[in-house]
């Protein structure tokens, strides 16, 4: 199957992934990377890949009057949908904007960052260039990867039971791109091809939560792009698929609430 299909989030997706997924995974790291960045006191900031708006939600709540944040994403619907969530703010700008080639002048902000988004770029070192063109001198870049998909239970368990029901042919997504980038010493390779000097990593571990396995299986099968792979194996065979997935689930973690591991690295680059 095509690897286009992986940056693709439209249709009911956007709902899906900010309802479930959102709460699920991100809203931990979102937090965190909201707070590395207000403590770095920018009085402007870039964020690539916002997504449904977790990041720009946390960050505008930390960021004082008179800080300039922008919000990019590829996906029109993704940002559409964030911008219907956010309170009204002046303060932010939403800009539809490939992280490959960013419209703005260069050294126009002090933070560029990211919410594992890094792991999409079809050309890492040259999304790193751009990051780094728009930093003003003494800015950072910072973002975060998801770690190895087998320190992430629940993306883990349901990628098995879809391999399972796929034999002959898996939907690999979760592990192919949101867990393909975990290499810490290819991650400072691209950084440092980039441009960047100064690159600082860190192990972040969290705990993922849902009231049943029903859950993340919906969030993932039907919130992510696996969601095509599932569709395209089998048109009419996505409900099945995440019933599938639920009962992985329940049976590796129970069948009332259910908690998993998540770890993703944070990356603070400058230089």
């Amino acid at each position: 199957m095509s690897t286009t299909s992986d940056t693709t989030f439209s249709g009911s997706i956007p709902e899906i992934y900010d309802r479930l997924l959102v709460p699920l995974i991100f809203e931990p790291y979102a937090r965190d990377l909201a707070e590395r960045v207000a403590k770095l006191k920018p009085q402007a900031v870039l964020e690539i890949a916002a997504g449904t708006g977790v990041v720009t939600r946390e960050l505008a709540a930390r960021l004082p009057a008179g800080t300039w944040q922008v919000a990019t994403d590829l996906n029109q619907p993704m940002l559409d949908y964030a911008r219907a969530k956010q309170p009204k703010d002046g303060r932010i700008e939403w800009r539809q904007a490939d992280a490959l080639d960013l419209p703005f002048d260069d050294k126009a902000f002090d933070v560029v960052l990211c919410q594992f988004g890094a792991m999409f770029f079809p050309d890492k070192v040259r999304a790193y260039r751009e990051a780094r063109r728009l930093l003003k001198p003494g800015g950072h870049f910072v973002f975060n990867v998801w770690d190895r998909i087998s320190e992430n239970d629940f993306a883990g368990t349901i990628t098995e039971a879809l391999a399972a029901r796929f034999p002959s042919d898996p939907p690999r997504f979760l592990a192919r791109t949101p867990h393909g980038y975990y290499d810490v010493a290819q991650l400072r390779a691209d950084l440092n091809a980039a441009g960047f000097t100064e690159v600082v990593t860190e192990e972040v571990g969290a705990t993922s939560r849902a009231s049943s396995a029903r859950v993340p299986a919906v969030a993932y099968c039907q919130g992510t792009p696996l969601r095509a792979e599932i569709e395209a194996r089998d048109p009419a065979g996505l409900e099945a698929a995440t019933d599938d997935a639920a009962e992985a689930l329940a049976q590796s973690f129970g069948h009332a609430a259910v908690e998993g591991r998540i770890r993703a690295i944070v990356i603070t680059a400058a230089g």
